[in-house]
């Protein structure tokens, strides 16, 4: 099943044929961080976990594998209670970070191993290994070892032993962690096609927002422990709601209280935005740093509704562009090119006024 192929009700929360797919509350408390979160999938979906590091992503894929016992909640797959069923027996495969080989054993032993573990004969196994291989387009590298593969193969040969012991739920710890930039992008696209073929639930913890976009069905955002946000890629993308989301997607986010096409911000009610949404009552507004034009003194004439005096924090490199962290009536971030800021004379400490336009803001109920 391809992501084009699934409907509005195949989503992650809806329900499958009766008892299939993913059910679980996952409550791990150690020490003073507690671990609360609800997670619900259908076969063919693939579902990102998203969050800063100690949030606990990691530890809720640990939670579903069986690595880390629940301190509360419970975990069903397929209708089958899970909690207390050993991690080796449980019907999860999974991907870790640095993949994990044995590195005594050759490509294709290595992906015999899970097959033989429940208990397929030798030369059953490495007859379903090497088909696995063939799929995954490394059947010439069936005879290697790990240290003679790039890093995109080993990824390939780690997720070909997951799924050879046809798993009913695949953990995938940080898939792409590992590769360099030019790998990843041939590895992602690669994942995105083996992951579109896959008929049962497959869970992805990455910190990275590109990975989870082109990966991922649905995303679930955890900070502190708990879900503070979910929905599809592109809604998430649309409609942040916490400061790291809005990072992660690249997105200046306030929030504040509509009224009308203004919203006066939260913390600072001398401060307002205009927007072309009409709201009352909370709201979050949004922006991009692309959004943002800079002037060295106030402009006088200007369309934008929207104007604010800041001063400039710091400066960095932002792809071909150059993004620039400003403080003052309005904390924002504001991208442009290496010719504008050489024009502006940007600088550290230097005053600026910044102007958006409303169309180009987004308002949205908080």
């Amino acid at each position: 099943m391809t992501g084009i192929e699934k409907t509005a009700q195949d989503t992650v929360g809806a329900p499958g044929r009766a008892g299939e797919g993913l059910d679980a509350r996952l409550v791990v408390e150690r020490g003073s961080f507690r671990l609360d979160v609800a997670l619900t999938a259908s076969p063919g979906d693939v579902v990102a976990l998203l969050g800063p590091n100690g949030a606990g992503k990691t530890t809720a894929l640990r939670a579903l594998a069986g690595l880390v016992p629940l301190t509360d909640g419970h975990l069903r797959l397929d209708g089958a209670e899970l909690d207390r069923t050993p991690p080796e027996s449980r019907p999860v495969g999974v991907v870790f970070q640095d993949y994990l080989l044995f590195p005594h054993l050759t490509a294709l032993d290595n992906v015999a191993f899970g097959p033989r573990c429940h208990g397929a004969t030798k030369a059953q196994a490495r007859a379903q290994a090497a088909e696995w291989l063939e799929r995954m387009s490394l059947a010439a590298h069936a005879g290697a070892k790990p240290r003679r593969l790039s890093g995109g193969q080993a990824q390939r040969v780690a997720l070909a032993r997951a799924l050879a012991t046809h798993p009913r739920l695949l953990l995938l710890d940080e898939p792409l962690a590992a590769l360099d930039a030019r790998t990843r992008l041939d590895v992602r696209a690669q994942l995105r096609h083996h992951l579109a073929d896959f008929e049962a639930v497959a869970v992805l913890v990455t910190h990275d927002p590109l990975d989870a976009m082109v990966l991922a069905d649905h995303l679930v955002v955890i900070e502190d422990g708990r879900i503070v946000q979910e929905g599809t890629p592109a809604d998430i993308a649309r409609h942040p709601r916490t400061d790291y989301i809005a990072h992660l997607v690249g997105l200046n986010l306030y929030r504040g209280q509509a009224e009308g096409h203004t919203v006066r911000l939260d913390g600072a009610p001398a401060v307002t935005i205009t927007t072309t949404e009409a709201l009352t009552g909370p709201a979050f507004v949004a922006f991009p740093p692309s959004a943002v034009t800079l002037h060295r003194d106030r402009p006088t004439g200007s369309s934008a509704r929207n104007l604010w005096r800041c001063e400039v924090a710091g400066l960095e490199t932002h792809g071909d562009q150059i993004r620039a962290a400003l403080t003052g009536e309005l904390p924002l971030a504001a991208d442009l090119t290496t010719v504008a800021a050489a024009e502006l004379d940007l600088r550290p400490g230097g005053t600026v006024w910044a102007t958006v336009k409303a169309a180009q803001t987004h308002a949205y109920p908080a």
